[in-house]
This record gives structure tokens, C-alpha cells and sequence, in this order.
């Protein structure tokens, strides 16, 4: 396979073949794909997969894994089919997608096909007719009742993660996909966290692989990679256009993705005061909680802007001493705000040994977590934080932190460290002398 190959290498390679080979190479779409790309062998049973689930960031390729999984089961071509499937239903969220995405565009089914296997496309009659007889309808997710009557070996759902009658059109479409020793579908879609991905995902017969944008870098314009990719990384909206990810809410908790989302901010303007908040872990073996670390600082405004996690796996106190010095350091912060319940005292005895001239202000909990989490999360609510830039596992502990903790039941190590740093500047005493800063 060529895939795993870097690019330098890919080329030295194809320039070294012959037009002839170059032609019949083209179309050998196992050279050139990704595993990810290809039909998994079992589903999540460990039987046959019934359906198989793409889930991709924009660019990934997941439309041309697609459109090469239809070529391979209409020509039954080994890994593909056993025999070629003669009837197929392609679906998009609308026509005009099923047409310009699907079928004729860049990725679509008519680039897939070398030009002497290539099938007819007839638009007027909405199908796709290969020289073997098999034949591909097109549909549109808008119109779930055209489902009704055809039949079907295998389906190709395209972006079902945005479909607005989702569950209804992927209903209707389970009744056609009746023809055959083993009807199947294939689903490509950037993830959205919808009640039919989850279900999907769900059931013990899909098949699921995942692609990130960058895994495709090598066939995407490096601006598109430089403009694109470097705005969103990190992001929700990254995360799941992007990086391919599945990001849900938690119902009950305190923070929701579109809080956080209208809280961003490419950067901070001049600060009133500044603080790095500490909640050190009770050991440091390795496997207790991480050590929060997080700074943040407030505008003349009152509005907070948090600045930086960088918070780390437990380790000796030495370490994330130093780690919370350094952070103090280069931000000028005011004061490093330590949570000392845990360990009394000999917090600010070992921020000391780091640095003995760091300000150390000790803040030890009387209520619990979520207690103390709450006026935090209404700052947010009031518009009073922003985040500068993303810290997408602080912002995963935010969304999924409510009444019972985290659900996964660790320590929410980023988000007390948060809390910390946010009643410091905006909930503890009124009157602070912010630190002269250099100008």
C-alpha cells in the first residue's frame, strides 16, 4: 500500500512507473487508501457487519471511501463483495448533494471508476447504470416516502450526522434493504451527537472507523491546513469538523459546549490582576489525580479571560511546583492561588522551595465541588469569562462535570484548579492590590 508511504516517497515511487502502470494503478483503490478507508472484516459482534460507520473530519476522505466502496460491490470486487450487488440506494441530504457530492464530484462514484468500467449516469432518471446491469438509485433525505416500494442489496447514507428527518429516512430505508445473501450500508458522516449516530454506534452489527482532516494532510492545500486547521484546533467545532470527535453534552452539568463556545477569544486585552491556581493532588503515585493548573486574569471590565492550562499526571510535588512557578513567571502573574486541603501547609512550603519570592494565597474548601463550581458556572452564564483560545480537557471535565462529579468518577483535577483561579479574581474579597507590572 502507498498510504502509509510519506509523500517524497509516494512520488519517487509512481515516477518510476510506466504511463501503463500508472493507468491501471489509478484505479487501485487498496494501494492508495488508508486502512480506515477500507471494509472492516467484523462488526462490533465479531460477526458481519451490517453496517459500517465513517466517521471523518472535513477532508478525511470518508467521501471517497464511500464512493469506493459503491465501485466495489457493483463490480464485485474482492474485499468488496462476493458477487456484485445489483441494486443500490445512494442517499444525501438532499438531492443536489447526492448529485454534486456523490455521484459527480471530486471524490464522487464517476471519478472513483477507471474510464472503461465508468456506468452511466442518467440525472433525469436519478441512476447510475453500470456496463454489468447493476443499477444505483439516487434519493434525498428530505423525502423518506420515495423509500418506500424499492429494494436494495446496499445503501450508501452520506453526512447522516445533518439529515433533518434522520431517523425517519434511515427507517424507511432498513424495510428496502431486504435483496441479497446479506444486505449492508455504509454511512459516511462527520459526527454529530444526533439519536441515530448514537444508536448506531450502539448497535453490536456496525463496523466503525474514524478519520481526522490531517490524516488526509498530504491531498489538502497546505493553506486550507494553515488557515483552517490552525483557527479551529481545539475547538468544539474543530474537534468534530476536524478531528472527527463525538462531542456530547451532559445533561445535568453545569457547563454546556455552546457556553463555552460563545466564551472564546482569540486573545486578552491588558489585565487588572493575574493568578495561577493550584489544586495538587494527595500522592504522587502514579495513579492519582493530575495536578490542576490553570491562570487566568480580569479586565478593569471585570470580565476574566482564562489564559492557560497546564496542568499534568501526578507527580512529585517538586514538579508541579515548578511547572506553576514557571507559569507565574511568564504570565507576571499576582499571586499563585493554592488549594490547601490536601496538603496544608506544605503547599506553600514547596511552591517556597521553587521559588520562595512567588506570593502564595491559600484556599481551602469548606463546601463541596459542585458547591463550589456553581458560581463559576454563572459567570459564564452572565458572560463574564472568556476562554483565550481552546483547553479542550479542561472544557471535557467542564461539560461533563455535574451533581454526582465527573461520570467517569476521577477527580476533576482542571476544573478545581479553574474554580480556584475564578472565585480568586471575581468571588473571593473585593479589594486586591494588583502587582506593579513592567511596562
Amino acid at each position: 500500500m502507498l498510504a502509509p508511504l510519506s509523500p517524497p516517497a509516494r512520488r519517487r515511487i509512481l515516477a518510476a512507473l510506466e504511463p501503463d502502470h500508472l493507468r491501471f494503478l489509478a484505479g487501485c483503490w487498496d494501494a492508495f487508501a488508508r486502512t480506515d478507508q477500507l471494509p472492516p472484516a467484523r462488526a462490533a459482534n465479531g460477526r458481519e457487519w451490517t453496517q459500517w460507520l465513517i466517521l471523518g473530519g472535513r477532508g478525511a476522505g470518508k467521501t471517497r471511501a464511500g464512493a469506493e466502496w459503491v465501485r466495489g460491490v457493483a463490480l464485485g470486487l474482492p474485499g468488496f463483495a462476493r458477487e456484485p450487488a445489483m441494486r443500490i440506494a445512494l442517499i444525501g441530504e438532499t438531492m443536489a448533494d447526492v448529485r454534486d457530492v456523490m455521484v459527480e464530484g471530486v471524490s464522487g462514484i464517476l471519478r472513483a471508476h477507471r474510464r472503461e468500467e465508468r456506468p452511466i449516469f442518467t440525472p433525469t432518471r436519478r441512476r447510475i447504470v453500470w456496463p454489468n446491469g447493476a443499477i444505483a438509485q439516487l434519493f434525498s433525505a428530505e423525502d423518506p416516502e420515495a423509500l418506500r416500494g424499492p429494494q436494495f442489496e446496499c445503501a450508501w447514507l452520506d453526512e447522516l450526522g445533518k439529515w433533518r428527518r434522520g431517523q425517519e429516512c434511515f427507517d424507511m430505508l432498513q424495510f428496502g434493504l431486504r435483496l441479497g445473501r446479506h444486505p449492508r450500508q455504509v454511512i459516511t458522516t462527520t459526527p454529530r451527537p444526533s439519536a441515530i449516530i448514537k444508536r448506531i454506534l450502539a448497535d453490536g452489527r456496525s463496523a466503525v472507523t474514524r478519520a481526522a482532516t490531517l490524516m488526509n494532510g498530504a491531498n489538502l492545500p497546505p493553506e486550507f491546513i494553515d488557515a483552517i486547521v490552525a483557527r479551529y484546533a481545539g475547538t468544539r467545532l474543530g474537534r468534530q469538523e476536524l478531528d472527527g470527535e463525538l462531542i456530547e453534552d451532559r445533561a445535568d452539568a453545569l457547563w454546556t459546549r455552546d457556553m463555552i463556545e460563545v466564551a472564546r477569544a482569540t486573545d486578552a486585552p491588558p489585565l487588572r490582576r493575574v493568578v495561577v491556581a493550584v489544586d495538587p493532588p494527595a500522592s504522587s503515585h502514579a495513579r492519582a489525580d493530575r495536578c490542576g493548573i490553570v491562570a487566568a486574569g480580569i479586565d478593569g471590565d471585570g470580565v476574566i479571560y482564562v489564559l492557560a492550562d497546564e496542568s499534568l499526571a501526578a507527580a512529585r510535588p517538586a514538579a508541579w511546583a515548578r511547572v506553576a512557578v514557571a507559569l507565574y513567571h511568564r504570565l507576571e502573574a499576582d499571586a499563585v492561588v493554592a488549594e490547601v486541603n490536601q496538603g496544608g501547609d506544605m503547599v506553600a512550603a514547596v511552591i517556597a522551595e521553587a521559588d520562595p519570592d512567588t506570593p502564595v494565597r491559600k484556599a481551602r474548601a469548606t463546601r463541596g465541588k459542585y458547591l463550589r463550581a456553581a458560581p463559576v458556572a454563572q459567570l459564564y452564564e452572565q458572560g463574564r469569562v472568556r476562554h483565550v483560545g481552546a483547553f479542550a480537557a479542561l472544557e471535557d471535565e467542564m461539560c461533563d462535570f455535574g451533581p454526582t462529579g465527573l461520570s467517569n468518577g476521577r477527580s476533576p483535577d482542571r476544573l478545581d484548579a479553574l474554580v480556584w483561579a475564578l472565585t480568586d479574581l471575581a468571588l473571593g474579597p473585593k479589594q486586591r492590590e494588583p502587582r506593579v507590572r513592567r511596562v
